[in-house]
């Protein structure tokens, strides 16, 4: 069983996956040396945590791959897995640690744990389980169908955005979404909802901009989100620092960067340069060249996601694996596009990159369960050959 999982596993979403979590090792080190060193006194405080973080996820990504599907298909299993995710956010809201204003780590003697993080993967699962199952339902009555399971999950949501935690709950409406769209409702149906998506968002912009923080679900903090979002200079010593210092090291980069560890801004210029951050560190030491390098690895790792889920041909199998490329992509892009002032920050981190345990382990259990029907897909495939 061993012999055949390594055969048929996609390695091209294997190969880049060991690439990017030890190259997550070297610039969580370089991006935190400084931060460790003024904090801590130690500037490799945070190295032996991330190698820790790695080797764990290791383990995890085997488990995922080596876990029997079918144990996921099961009902009890579902539920049990959505009532401790719910219940671990009800717990943290209360009795959670509070870290930059937000209250959404469970702390134990050895690393924070988000449960929010955990949520985004849970919200995959059940979904791919839902809509497998009601299939034919979906087909008769979209509606109908769909009301129950879109409640739960908006009960999760609104429990993370009172963390608050504006962009994880923002990510997991997107990734709602999409799952559900891409579990065979009407395509015309799909375009509306889309378009509507564009303008609530555009009307949203304009509501914020003339009203602040008078609108009754925005407060000061996530209200200076969007006015170092929209005028990041003439607000530079405050709300506009983060995106003008990340300006700063993207443009120091340049083609080729200034070499590693020869970062100015994580030098107490760039606040969380080895969290939120960290793609302009890795632009400012390793360039253009560095960056195009790093998102090329990773745009092939969710590609051959994306890939294992139009080949399966397993409804569950099919929506969990477009539910976790969905998940990666949208991770990378928000994250992106806050570190280039494309849209507000929202403290989303990039993919087995950045430091933090519970996003890294999290998400490498989600690919090795991606990686797991990859086995089967491609067994499938190489059966018809013979």
């Amino acid at each position: 069983m061993l012999r055949d999982r390594i055969k048929y596993v996609d390695k091209l979403i294997v190969f880049p996956y060991l690439a990017l979590t030890l190259f997550s090792i070297a610039m969580v080190y370089s991006a935190s040396s400084y931060s460790a060193l003024h904090d801590y006194g130690n500037p490799h405080h945070y190295l032996p945590r991330q190698v820790v973080f790695v080797l764990l996820s290791y383990g995890v990504f085997l488990t995922g791959l080596f876990v029997p599907i079918k144990l996921l298909k099961k009902k009890r299993m579902v539920q049990l897995g959505m009532v401790l995710t719910v219940i671990s956010l009800i717990f943290v809201l209360f009795f959670g640690r509070e870290i930059n204003g937000a209250r959404g780590w469970i702390e134990t003697p050895f690393f924070n744990i988000q449960p929010a993080e955990l949520a985004k993967v849970m919200v995959i699962w059940y979904l791919a389980y839902i809509l497998s199952k009601k299939q034919q339902k979906i087909a008769e009555g979209y509606f109908k169908a769909l009301v129950a399971p879109v409640i739960l999950v908006g009960f999760m949501v609104l429990i993370i955005y009172i963390q608050p935690d504006t962009g994880t709950s923002f990510m997991i409406v997107l990734l709602t979404t999409i799952i559900i769209f891409s579990s065979g409702v009407s395509p015309k149906l799909g375009v509306w909802t889309g378009l509507s998506g564009v303008g609530l968002i555009a009307g949203m912009s304009q509501l914020i901009r003339h009203f602040g923080t008078r609108l009754f679900f925005l407060n000061e903090y996530r209200y200076n989100r969007f006015l170092g979002f929209w005028d990041p200079f003439a607000l530079a010593e405050g709300a506009g620092m983060q995106l003008v210092h990340s300006y700063y090291a993207l443009s120091r980069g340049g083609l080729f960067g200034v070499g590693f560890g020869n970062s100015v801004q994580k030098i107490g210029y760039l606040p969380f340069p080895y969290t939120d951050f960290i793609i302009s560190i890795v632009g400012e030491e390793f360039g253009l060249l560095g960056i195009f390098l790093l998102l090329s690895a990773f745009g092939l790792l969710v590609s051959r996601m994306f890939l294992t889920s139009i080949r399966s041909n397993k409804p569950f199998d099919s929506i969990l694996c477009v539910g976790m490329a969905s998940l990666f992509l949208m991770q990378s892009l928000i994250n992106i596009g806050g570190v280039i002032g494309l849209m507000p920050i929202t403290g989303v981190t990039f993919p087995f990159i950045s430091y933090g345990g519970t996003s890294l382990i999290v998400s490498s259990g989600a690919l090795g369960l991606v990686a797991n029907v990859s086995v089967r897909v491609n067994y499938e495939k190489d059966k018809k050959k013979l």
